[in-house]
């Protein structure tokens, strides 16, 4: 069952600047695992390949950030009682049962460190009712609540996101590299086959994106966020549409194109 949890937690002491990126969440995730469990702690880290997992960048409540976009980058080190949380997305179906052990055994009073600085984890969101970038639903329900008639799929890049395309990173999201992306994903964890799925009928039918270059610790990364829009166009069957909506609805806690892991390439559908 994909699940998307949120981590909430306060700061004891600001938190620099440098250590607010998905790659450094990343990291703060791995040791919280490796706390109760070193085999698992082990899997997630040989599993990055498989993108079995996302991590999002540190979060800061009452930004003027936009509510759709997350906040990929920070301007200023974090201050001491910010609130602030990350998100994890797990779409293996049996990560969150064996992180019960994690869940059970986190100590509000324990500081973990990010940087130089140290927090209070304070709460995990697993429900809608609880956060908005928080739930959890089986593939088979992803499958068979996905609509087999609508034809206009809204997206929000809501943080910076590239695609690698033969030796090179294309940032500019066709409907092929975005659904071919998804639907890589869900055949490797899912069950339920989406065979013979064309894209050759989905066309952007609005679009407000812009290009990010985000430069970390001497590597440099260049995708795009905001808005997209795909219309499927022409004669198709109800399974094909289908299929495209069980994509795009997926996409929440899959993630999509490169380095997912780190913080890039978040997805959520808009209604």
């Amino acid at each position: 069952m994909p699940h998307s949890l949120v981590i909430k937690f306060t700061p004891l002491s600001d938190i620099p600047v440098g250590y607010t990126s998905g790659k450094h969440l990343h990291a703060l995730f791995l040791n919280l695992v490796n706390s109760v469990d070193r085999t698992l702690a082990q899997y997630f880290h040989d599993s990055q390949a498989n993108k079995s997992f996302t991590v999002s960048p540190l979060q800061v409540n009452n930004s003027k950030n936009d509510q759709k976009l997350l906040q990929w980058k920070q301007e200023k080190n974090i201050k001491k009682s910010s609130s602030c949380w990350w998100r994890i997305t797990l779409l293996d179906d049996s990560l969150f049962s064996k992180l019960t052990k994690l869940w059970l055994n986190l100590n509000p009073e324990k500081p973990y460190h990010l940087g130089s600085g140290e927090l209070l984890i304070t709460n995990v969101f697993a429900s809608p009712n609880s956060h908005n970038w928080a739930n959890a639903y089986s593939y088979q329900q992803i499958y068979e609540e996905a609509s087999e008639t609508e034809r206009t799929i809204k997206l929000t890049l809501a943080t910076p996101t590239a695609f690698r395309h033969g030796k090179y990173d294309v940032f500019l999201p066709t409907a092929d590299l975005v659904f071919s992306s998804l639907l890589r994903r869900w055949q490797k964890y899912s069950l339920i086959p989406l065979n013979d799925l064309n894209f050759d009928f989905l066309f952007p039918s609005y679009f407000n994106i812009n290009t990010e270059i985000i430069i970390q610790e001497n590597t440099k990364f260049i995708g795009c966020i905001g808005d997209i829009n795909y219309k499927i166009l022409g004669e198709l069957d109800r399974a094909t549409i289908k299929g495209i909506n069980v994509l795009a609805d997926y996409g929440f806690y899959a993630g999509l194109g490169r380095k997912t892991t780190m913080g890039f390439g978040i997805l959520k559908r808009l209604s």
